[in-house]
């Protein structure tokens, strides 16, 4: 899978990496937008340091809300056309098409933030064009053997409300490692995969739905607090985390 994903973005895209300011590997779009790096697109990082991890970076400012370039994006969707129901060890290192809908990996979460300080910030859109985010000022994921825990706080609102703290301190879960707080297995009830509690004000790994359908409860893409339903999907969903200086 991650030849598949690499081989896709050689064809179409130029792949750049370079080094950050202090002469090391880039750990993250943070290091290139510092080394000069100003257009959004397909980058190498090095967030363990050892191997090189394609992403997609977020370069160009979109004025105050977005606080420059420089962001790492570690989720996307916007098509459809990535199956996110999978299980653990995917999660785990990640999957997906660096040019569309990609999950960076649990585990480069995890080397990303364990030394260095992250804010978040998840742009939504939906059907009718309308835009909102939330963004935190403090992100982390745990190492695998706390269960990838979710560490996030400082909310502040862009019009999309407060979906994520309820996740937080939450261990993540998939169809085949449950480690959440329900009875049951959230992701097989909500057919995806995240920091569930008993289950979910968001579900950005949940089935794309091409908006609204609440055939089954809670399964597709939402983010609760900004349409007040669990039965809306958003057209686009993006996690993308920046350091903290």
């Amino acid at each position: 899978m991650a030849l598949m994903v690499f081989l896709a973005a050689l064809l179409s895209v130029v792949l750049v990496s370079g080094c950050s300011q202090d002469g090391d590997m880039p750990a993250d779009c943070s290091d290139l937008y510092k080394a000069g790096q100003k257009f959004s697109g397909i980058y190498s990082i090095y967030p363990a340091g050892n191997a090189p991890v394609w992403v997609y970076c977020h370069m160009i400012s979109n004025g105050k809300d977005d606080d420059n370039g420089g962001w790492t994006v570690i989720q996307r969707r916007m098509d459809g056309s990535v199956n996110f129901y999978r299980p653990w060890n995917q999660y785990k290192r990640g999957f997906g098409n660096v040019q569309s809908e990609y999950w960076l990996g649990l585990e480069n979460m995890y080397q990303l933030t364990r030394n260095r300080k992250y804010m978040l910030r998840v742009d939504l859109e939906d059907f009718t064009g309308r835009k909102g985010f939330a963004q935190y000022s403090s992100f982390s994921v745990d190492c695998e053997t706390e269960g990838y825990k979710l560490q996030v706080s400082g909310f502040k609102d862009g019009a999309a409300g407060d979906s994520l703290t309820f996740h937080n301190g939450m261990k993540f879960t998939t169809f085949d490692k449950d480690q959440d707080t329900s009875e049951k297995n959230c992701a097989k009830m909500h057919l995806g995969a995240f920091w569930y509690s008993n289950c979910h004000y968001a579900n950005p790994n949940g089935v794309y739905l091409w908006g609204e359908d609440d055939t089954l409860y809670a399964i597709g893409d939402v983010w609760y607090t900004w349409k007040i339903s669990h039965a809306v999907g958003m057209k686009s969903i993006s996690m993308k985390v920046k350091r903290v200086s």
